[in-house]
């Protein structure tokens, strides 16, 4: 699974998961692409083992070695308490990631999905109000209303694919947009397309009807 892993979460997002600095929404998603990219879930081990090391440093009367950086970094990972490192994928059919599946309760039958228009489903996730999290699902061939951003979205592939002007996205993959991206999403033609995804702001939507909608919809 992991080598077919194409689009990878960033250093700064996997520095702020391991120093706990990210919100629930956020933290969700790392620990279910961690789960799936032995890549990411290596780096991110190596950020966790540098901010032990910074620990150690201060504990040994050693803070003139460690840089602000460094040291704000180790006073954020004190206070969100001690990372777990999102284990490897189990083997099985499973389409939830572990961390999802504890989260959700259980694979796709636990899922209440809620349509929103153009055959497309989603289930909002209870998360803390910085950010919030869904899981989506859109029908194969299905394109989505044109947007973009005015913060962080953070889009994992569990199911099929989708395809915009910034690559194609399959299993296990994360595309991060962020108020750069305008894009069009499409769901391959193969198979419906699920995903989780994780925003910190409301979409920008082009046409009008999504524009009323969001409201309703949260978001």
């Amino acid at each position: 699974m992991s080598e077919n892993i194409k689009h990878h979460l960033s250093d700064s997002v996997l520095m702020a998961y391991a120093a706990g600095a990210l919100p629930e929404a956020f933290n969700l998603m790392v620990a279910a692409h961690l789960s799936l990219c032995d890549a990411c879930r290596a780096q991110a081990e190596s950020f966790e083992a540098l901010g032990g090391e910074v620990l150690e440093q201060l504990q040994d009367g050693k803070e003139a070695l460690v840089s602000a950086e460094s040291y704000a970094a180790t006073l954020a990972l004190i206070a969100g308490g001690p990372v777990e490192t999102a284990a490897t994928e189990d083997t099985g059919c499973a389409v939830l990631p572990k961390p999802l599946r504890d989260y959700v309760g259980g694979d796709l039958n636990a899922i209440r999905w809620k349509p929103v228009g153009m055959g497309v489903k989603q289930a909002i996730l209870p998360t803390s109000k910085e950010a919030s999290a869904r899981l989506l699902l859109i029908p194969a061939g299905t394109a989505m209303p044109d947007h973009g951003h005015q913060g962080t979205e953070m889009t994992m592939v569990l199911q099929g694919a989708f395809q915009d002007d910034d690559g194609y996205f399959a299993r296990g993959d994360v595309e991060i947009a962020d108020s750069d991206l305008h894009h069009t999403p499409v769901a391959d033609i193969h198979e419906d397309c699920i995903c989780l995804a994780v925003t910190d702001a409301p979409l920008q939507f082009d046409r009008l009807i999504p524009k009323i909608a969001q409201k309703f919809l949260r978001i």
